[in-house]
């Protein structure tokens, strides 16, 4: 998977890959980067970056999912596909569902939820995310991970974590150093176990009739205690399989630093 550069729009490919649909959510409020879809990187809006990486993947369509008259104009502005959502969802997968509901995807139909801030993701990675639900009938959902190499990540309580059973299926997401190393740690979290850690990647495939039903579910306890949304999915008994890339996605935007760490590379 490279990172290297962005890439500008291009013609959607056709693959193998059963058609898709990219959804990108994007919200103009942002506690801590305010109007971050709209930020430029270099002569476009982030939101666009985003999009015209995703629409270098396999996807058939790839659609911005906003809240904001603003982030429309600035998708039409540049040829990419944007659906107005309210403007009181308390998360993304709350808007997310309404996309579908908007443009009439449910049932089978899969959806790659890429985020927003995210200008530099791999149209490979989306393609793998899609390819993985298709190919596990049995799971509602599908991610990313890659192994951890730095003892700070595995420290890091906003660097996430998952552990997989034999057949890459998500066992638990957790912001604590999992699995724990139980002879390794007895000092402190001070090495890396072996294999590696996986690092979760925060990019999502779903089937839409799952998508659609989703904020119907009750919160899970440990969603709440973990702060982690794809945790309210298996607490209702719904499987997420997780591909394992080699390397780690290029940097999101979260912060001015991050922003102007991406603008460099525009």
């Amino acid at each position: 998977m490279s990172t290297a550069g962005p890439s500008h729009g291009a013609p959607q490919r056709e693959g193998s890959i059963p058609g898709f649909t990219v959804l990108i959510p994007a919200r103009l409020a942002s506690t801590r980067l305010p109007n971050k879809p709209l930020a430029a990187l270099g002569d476009a809006p982030m939101v666009v970056r985003v999009a015209q990486r995703a629409m270098r993947s396999r996807a058939t369509r790839t659609v911005v999912a906003c809240d904001s008259d603003k982030i429309m104009q600035a998708c039409a502005a540049h040829g990419v596909e944007a659906i107005l959502t309210r403007d009181d969802h308390v998360s993304g997968s709350d808007r997310l569902a309404e996309a579908c509901a908007l443009l009439g995807l449910d049932g089978d139909d899969l959806v790659v939820n890429v985020q927003g801030d995210e200008p530099l993701i791999a149209p490979p990675l989306i393609d793998a995310v899609a390819e993985l639900l298709h190919q596990h009938p049995e799971a509602s959902m599908s991610t990313a991970g890659h192994a951890i190499d730095s003892v700070e990540d595995l420290r890091n309580p906003n660097v996430v974590k998952v552990v997989c059973d034999a057949r890459g299926r998500a066992l638990y997401f957790s912001r604590a150093p999992i699995p724990w190393w139980r002879d390794g740690f007895a000092d402190g979290v001070n090495a890396l176990p072996q294999p590696a850690p996986l690092r979760h990647v925060g990019i999502y495939g779903y089937r839409a009739g799952f998508l659609r039903s989703f904020p119907t579910l009750s919160q899970a306890p440990i969603e709440q205690t973990e702060a982690l949304e794809q945790l309210r999915a298996m607490w209702h008994g719904h499987q997420i399989a997780v591909h394992v890339t080699e390397h780690a996605p290029g940097p999101g935007v979260d912060t001015a630093q991050d922003l102007e760490r991406v603008r460099r590379l525009f």
